[in-house]
């Protein structure tokens, strides 16, 4: 195994490019977007997690980027606080656990800066056919020229080009949660100083929580629904869905919703998770969420990223040359993990897992062991 194209510059593909140069394996990083996406939530490494990290050597680094916040707000439809702590934060869980809550570009900032010395990153551009050979498999793009890779990684997504391209259509490994959300920036015109606020009305609800500084904040409007047909490419049209649904909510609701219009960071999608038989056919494989995506509910989708980043390079170093004993030696020891992190998501619908079970999901793995 000597070169190994990622899909995704998010924070699986990046973190693998890391790994697979610490073990002399060439990654070259393709990504949709034109530069290192900005905006987006507030995202927790935990347990293992903390692990890769720390063998990074992105540690400090993490703990000064981390959100700080000093606690948060429950209010109900109509704005009345009903109740608050300064002992945990809805996003984040415990304030005096050792986990750190960060902002979701500050980390994939991190992990670019990382790699970029020794990864090619060809940003804006994107996989647009995959042709597998005996000896490796020849990638066409969208811009670049055709090149062969040993093997091609898919760490896009949800809605992952390179799964599709693999696997076949999306929808037979989308489990939907009956949930949707949008996620923008905006300045900070409520003061927060680094506290979060939550409302909660029937079907619909938001978070909102200080950033950069108390300078602006962060926003996550959502509503109940099953799966909706709408064109994931038509920002407004996904805009005008959230201002339909959270029509008439009380306290701030409208300047947020005058706020999201303006806000050039908005992001709009589907509570879902992926679930897959396999997560790898012949010289292509999945990592994150584009193959087992647990869903923002989770709180794991990072964690299980840097970690399934960190066992799919090991596995790949320790097969040598055989790439289906390395994949099938990343799915067995990624399968147990993946599961109970998927798991938080579901286990109380419409508010957090237990501590008992966040805790026994983030450790569930050893990143030492083997299974042969």
């Amino acid at each position: 195994m000597k070169t190994v194209l990622i899909s995704g510059a998010g924070v699986a593909g990046p973190a693998l490019a890391y790994w697979l140069r610490h073990h002399d394996i060439t990654p070259t990083v393709v990504e949709q977007a034109p530069a290192p996406r900005a905006g987006g939530h507030a995202v927790d490494v935990r347990g293992v997690a903390l692990q890769v990290i720390n063998r990074m050597g992105l540690t400090e680094p993490l703990r000064r980027a981390r959100t700080q916040m000093r606690g948060m707000s429950m209010l109900d439809a109509h704005g009345t606080e009903i109740m608050r702590s300064t002992e945990m934060a809805l996003s984040s869980g415990r304030l005096d656990s050792d986990d750190i809550e960060v902002l979701r570009e500050d980390l994939t900032d991190m992990l670019i800066k990382a790699t970029r010395p020794h990864t090619r990153y060809l940003f804006g551009d994107s996989v647009t056919a995959l042709e597998q050979h005996r000896d490796g498999i020849r990638v066409t793009f969208d811009h670049a020229p055709p090149e062969t890779f040993d093997l091609v990684v898919g760490a896009d997504g949800l809605h992952s080009t390179v799964r599709r391209l693999a696997f076949g259509p999306e929808q037979p490994h989308v489990r939907h949660l009956h949930a949707y959300v949008g996620v923008f920036t905006a300045p900070n015109f409520l003061d927060l100083d680094r506290w979060q606020v939550w409302l909660r009305a029937p079907d619909v609800g938001y978070g909102i929580y200080s950033a950069r500084d108390n300078t602006e904040i962060r926003v996550n409007l959502g509503f109940e629904s099953g799966p909706l047909d709408y064109d994931r490419h038509d920002v407004n049209a996904q805009r005008a869905l959230i201002e339909e649904r959270l029509a008439g909510v009380g306290w701030e609701t409208p300047r947020l919703l005058a706020a999201m219009w303006q806000a050039p960071d908005f992001y709009f999608d589907a509570m879902a998770q992926i679930h897959m038989d396999r997560w790898s056919t012949g010289r292509v494989t999945l990592l994150g969420d584009a193959g087992y995506c647990p869903s923002p509910l989770s709180g794991q989708g990072t964690s299980l990223a840097l970690v399934g980043a960190y066992v799919l390079a090991d596995s790949l170093a320790d097969a040598t040359d055989d790439h289906r004993a390395a994949l099938d030696r990343y799915e067995q020891r990624m399968r147990r993990f993946v599961t109970l992190n998927q798991a938080l998501a579901t286990e109380n619908p419409g508010g957090p897992p237990s501590e008992e079970s966040t805790e026994l999901a983030k450790s569930a793995i050893d990143l030492d062991a083997r299974t042969r």
